[in-house]
C-alpha cells in the first residue's frame, strides 16, 4: 500500500471526526471501554486549531484518501499526543505507526525533548503498541507533573482509576 504522510490542511479537517469516529469503533470489543466507541471526538473547530499550529498529520492512499491522523500540542519541548486515530478498516497495517514516526522526526527536527502521551495500560493496542516503538511509561517515583495532571483530569472524567498511564518517548543525545 502507497502511504502519504504529511501536515494537515485546513480543509482536512471536516473528514477528521469521522476518522476518529471509526478508529474508536474497535472499543466496542473491550469490556467497559465499549462506551468509547459512541463518545464525543474532537471538534472540526479544535482540529482547524492544532492545523494551525502545523501539529496534525495526516495519513492519505495514493489516490488522496484520508486513512488517519495525529494531532499534538507542543508543550516546552515536548510534543504532546492528543490523537491518533486510523479509519477501522486500515487499522493494523502500519498507518499508525508511520504517523507517530512523523511526530517523532517533527521532534528530531525541532530538538525537542521528547513525545508523550496517555493511554490505556492494557489495551493492545494502546500501552503495548507505544512499548514496541520505544515509549516508556512515565516514572512513577518522579511523575512530569503535567502529565500526572492528564491522568488526573482523564479520571475525573470517568476513566477507571488505574486504567490509563502515562508515556515518553525521548529523543536520543545523537539524534
Amino acid at each position: 500500500m502507497s502511504l502519504v504522510i504529511r501536515l494537515a490542511i485546513p480543509c482536512d479537517a471536516v473528514y477528521l471526526p469521522a476518522i476518529e469516529r471509526s478508529a474508536a469503533q474497535l472499543f466496542r470489543a473491550v469490556d467497559g471501554l465499549h462506551w468509547l466507541a459512541d463518545a464525543d471526538v474532537m471538534t472540526v473547530e479544535r482540529h482547524r486549531q492544532l492545523i494551525a499550529l502545523s501539529t496534525c498529520w495526516v495519513a492519505s492512499d495514493a489516490s488522496g484518501q484520508l486513512l488517519g491522523f495525529i494531532s499534538v500540542q507542543r508543550y516546552g519541548d515536548d510534543l504532546h499526543i492528543h490523537e491518533l486515530s486510523v479509519k477501522q478498516s486500515m487499522q493494523g497495517q502500519g498507518v499508525g505507526r508511520r504517523l507517530i514516526e512523523a511526530v517523532m522526526n517533527e521532534v528530531r527536527s525541532q530538538r525537542l525533548r521528547a513525545v508523550t502521551l496517555s493511554t490505556f495500560n492494557d489495551v493492545p493496542w494502546n500501552a503495548p503498541f507505544y512499548q514496541r516503538l520505544g515509549f516508556e511509561r512515565d516514572s512513577l517515583a518522579r511523575p512530569d507533573p503535567r502529565l500526572a495532571a492528564i491522568l488526573r483530569d482523564e479520571y475525573a472524567h470517568g476513566f477507571a482509576p488505574g486504567s490509563r498511564c502515562a508515556m515518553v518517548w525521548r529523543r536520543s543525545c545523537n539524534g
